[in-house]
């Protein structure tokens, strides 16, 4: 049988493509495998989720059937955290409750992207979100952002890739890969850009929840009671409350945009897992002071790589630097990035992401995703760089 082509097209996920470089390996005790190669919490979901969790999976509902955008009081919930509470600018109705933030990616550039339509995207990019594009046949238009701009997006120069096939601009912050968290102003500029050339922006705020003064409004795009003419926000509940596995995201967007929304959802999934939803909502309501101190440990994970990759007596840069990742600049001058992670993993037992898999011009980038390490293996790290060359016999 002949295959879809626009899905063999598709690159392989990048991580699934790394774990292979170190399938069959055993590790000795005295250097066991460090893995930063993908972005998850090294801590268990905080225990007073799972015993509401052991609670509520005995009931009828949970093993049912739910409403396709989500439980009312989940929706409800989480609107709440997004709405200016001056002009209530987010509803419930605002909110479809997803599988999972690729899934809320995927049922909007579904719902608003034809064939042949094209999606700005910031580089490096998060390769899922290209994935995505490339299976629907939407064009991925690639707009760097450069290392001597601190890895941010300029609106003016995204002004100038703005087509008549353009339907969206994409936005994460705090990004994935880089860790960069963008200012306000940042994301307010775009927001603007995109209303005036009657745009999307597509806003992926997966780890808003690690930034570093998270009390203060990341943006204003919610200040507009004309937000969901423009805005398509996404969240992952993954992230916050260590429910990776439990696959629950959300998407803000208009009434009339949900309305397709549905559809996409009612094929893919129907709704996400009402055990999902409902570990979500009791995290939105009753663990804050847990998540607080999740984020500072991130932060305490920055820093001690920070601190450790300070001597520099590696070659390796760091290029931007969040809660939960470090883009680095590999020495290697001539040796794509690939190259030099393979050699890593099967040298230095160090899994790490090359920054091929994160868009075009990135062969010089490797990115570290630190959160389920903990922050003493973190001048390991930066001695197994030192020691290990990349491109050498060693």
């Amino acid at each position: 049988m002949q295959l879809n082509q626009f899905v063999s097209n598709t690159e392989f996920p990048p991580v699934p493509e790394a774990a292979s470089w170190i399938a069959g390996r055993r590790f000795s005790e005295d250097k066991p495998l460090i893995d930063v190669s993908q972005a998850v919490p090294g801590y268990a979901t905080a225990s007073a989720i799972l015993d509401h969790m052991a609670t509520v999976l005995k009931e009828r509902p949970t093993s049912a059937y739910g409403p396709v955008l989500g439980l009312p009081e989940l929706r409800e919930a989480y609107a709440s955290t997004l709405a200016n509470s001056s002009c209530n600018s987010v509803t419930a109705e605002n909110i479809a409750i997803t599988a999972g933030c690729n899934q809320a990616f995927y049922v909007a550039i579904a719902s608003l992207c034809e064939p042949g339509d094209e999606v700005i995207l910031p580089s490096p990019w998060y390769f899922n979100h290209k994935m995505s594009l490339d299976m629907l046949s939407v064009k991925a238009v690639p707009f760097p952002c450069l290392a001597d701009d601190q890895l941010l997006p300029d609106d003016e120069r995204a002004a100038a890739l703005i087509s008549k096939k353009t339907k969206a601009i994409v936005l994460i912050s705090p990004n994935n890969p880089t860790g960069q968290i963008y200012p306000p102003a940042t994301i307010n500029s775009f927001y603007e850009l995109c209303k005036s050339n009657g745009i999307a922006l597509i806003i992926d705020e997966t780890y808003r929840d690690f930034r570093d003064q998270p009390e203060a409004p990341p943006h204003r795009i919610f200040d507009d009671p004309d937000w969901p003419a423009t805005a398509i926000h996404l969240y992952s509940f993954s992230k916050a409350y260590a429910l990776a596995g439990y696959r629950v995201g959300a998407l803000a967007a208009s009434v009339a945009m949900n309305h397709q929304v549905t559809k996409v959802l009612d094929c893919v999934s129907i709704c996400a897992a009402q055990i999902s939803q409902r570990a979500a909502l009791y995290g939105l309501q009753h663990v804050a002071a847990w998540k607080e101190e999740k984020r500072q440990l991130m932060y305490s994970r920055a820093e001690s790589f920070q601190q450790a990759m300070a001597d520099g007596n590696h070659g390796y840069e760091i290029t931007a630097l969040g809660p939960y990742f470090a883009y680095l600049r590999h020495p290697h001058e001539g040796i794509p990035a690939r190259v030099v992670a393979r050699q890593l993993a099967t040298s230095a037992n160090l899994l790490a992401l090359p920054g091929e898999m994160f868009g075009p011009g990135q062969e010089n980038f490797l990115r570290f995703a630190f959160a389920n390490v903990d922050s003493d293996l973190m001048k390991t790290i930066a001695a197994r760089l030192s020691d290990h060359l990349p491109g050498t016999s060693q």
